[in-house]
């Protein structure tokens, strides 16, 4: 009995689960037959957790054919390689390996390496091999094949991923022990992306923000080490542009900016991102020419559509990884800085139409609508309240003013019957 188990624990191990799922349901069949329905419920039991097994393991339509697959990534000098045997259309072995540059080794030699290794651990000698790409030296014997489609193509797919999420894994757990390490890596990760000077630990993004050029303001949030620093965010109205021109408006808060960092001393920012495309770069990097910081502050542009990077003089956008940290820190900041402008515009507008819709009555100046407001803290309040509760505020006589003024505004604004 125990000789059973264990033949059917090979064949489990070996991807053979049809096999074993076709003689549990020949098991509980019989056994229904004979009325011993414990025994057949037991059977179904363990065919559920072989079919479970069999479902989480199977990547690829059962056959006889089996695969073996290579998968690589890497992140600066740290290199990984996953390796799956697929045998019945299910992973009966695999094993990732990580390897640290000591010689600045090429993708191709590190994974001629792994190949070896996984070749001596497993005893195993290879026939056709999937890889992204070819070894630096031949293997006697063993085919190379880089897929572009068919089940080839997906095996390596989940080889990739399986490799890519060991990388992760592995760099979180790193993270943990040592978060100015994971701050390092994303720093140095940026600076390569962005082609900057020096690590981007000061990180500045503006937008714009307007309804048909009503109360046109702008955002500015500030990103310290990839993290928002809030105590740094500013907004703007803005003063000399009229309309919506969001170029002009750009170049304006620009110079307000940078203007008084300056003038009071302050540090300045080693990259600054512009929510928009090319016309928002061109006119931030105008800002900058007349300033004189148009080669001390890196300066790139973020178009919402396509993710897409733009820098100065360049008119082919560059495209990042979407799943790179770089990418992910720079929609933050653009999500951020459209955020808090999207909030600061409604406030203003909101304390506009309220004031204005006092400011209209007359004889009510700015004074009485202040306090009115000071007091009710809405214009809804305001005009629920009772004649004497205004004018405890602004007296009778404007009570009065202010009462018919919002019963007649109300009446106006209500929809006519049909």
């Amino acid at each position: 009995e125990y000789g059973k188990y264990i033949t059917q624990i090979r064949r489990i191990l070996n991807g053979d689960t049809a096999t074993l799922l076709a003689h549990l349901r020949e098991e509980m069949g019989r056994l229904s037959e004979q009325w011993k329905f414990e025994q057949a419920a037991e059977m179904k039991r363990r065919y559920d957790l072989v079919e479970r097994y069999r479902a989480k393991c199977t990547i690829v339509a059962p056959d006889d054919t089996e695969y073996d697959i290579f998968a690589y990534d890497e992140n600066g000098p740290a290199a990984y390689v996953a390796f799956m045997h697929i045998r019945h259309g299910a992973v009966v072995q695999s094993l990732t390996l990580e390897y640290r540059r000591r010689m600045e080794e090429t993708p191709a030699e590190i994974l001629s390496m792994a190949i070896g290794e996984i070749e001596r651990r497993f005893e195993r000698r290879f026939r056709e091999i999937i890889v992204p790409f070819a070894p630096d030296i031949p293997f006697e014997g063993v085919t190379f094949t880089i897929p572009s489609r068919g089940d080839r193509k997906k095996l390596l797919s989940v080889g990739q991923k399986n490799v890519t999420r060991y990388r992760l894994d592995k760099e979180k757990e790193a993270d943990k022990r040592d978060p100015d390490r994971a701050v390092t890596r994303l720093m140095e990760r940026m600076k390569s992306d962005f082609r900057l000077c020096e690590e981007p630990r000061h990180i500045e993004c503006f937008d714009n923000s307007n309804i048909q050029g009503s109360n046109p303001v702008a955002s500015c949030v500030v990103f310290r080490n990839g993290k928002p620093s809030r105590r740094d965010y500013r907004h703007f109205n803005i003063k000399t542009v009229v309309g919506a021109d969001d170029f002009a408006s750009m170049k304006e808060v620009l110079h307000r900016r940078y203007t008084r960092l300056m003038a009071e001393g302050e540090e300045l920012p080693q990259l600054v991102v512009v929510d928009g495309g090319k016309g928002q770069l061109n006119a931030a990097v105008e800002a900058f020419d007349e300033m004189g910081l148009r080669h001390k502050v890196a300066l790139v542009g973020i178009a919402k559509r396509l993710e897409e990077i733009y820098f100065p003089g360049d008119s082919i956008p560059l495209y990042i990884d979407k799943k790179s940290e770089s990418l992910r820190v720079v929609q933050a900041l653009r999500d951020e800085a459209h955020r808090f402008g999207i909030t600061h515009h409604r406030n203003r507008r909101s304390k506009s139409q309220l004031n204005s819709a006092l400011d209209d009555i007359k004889g009510v100046g700015p004074a009485t609508s202040r306090a009115l407001l000071r007091h009710f803290k809405s214009l809804r309040r305001v005009s629920e309240a009772a004649i004497d509760e205004l004018a405890a505020v602004i007296g009778p006589a404007k009570a009065r003013l202010v009462s018919e003024a919002l019963r007649a505004s109300r009446r106006e604004s209500k929809p006519a019957k049909p």
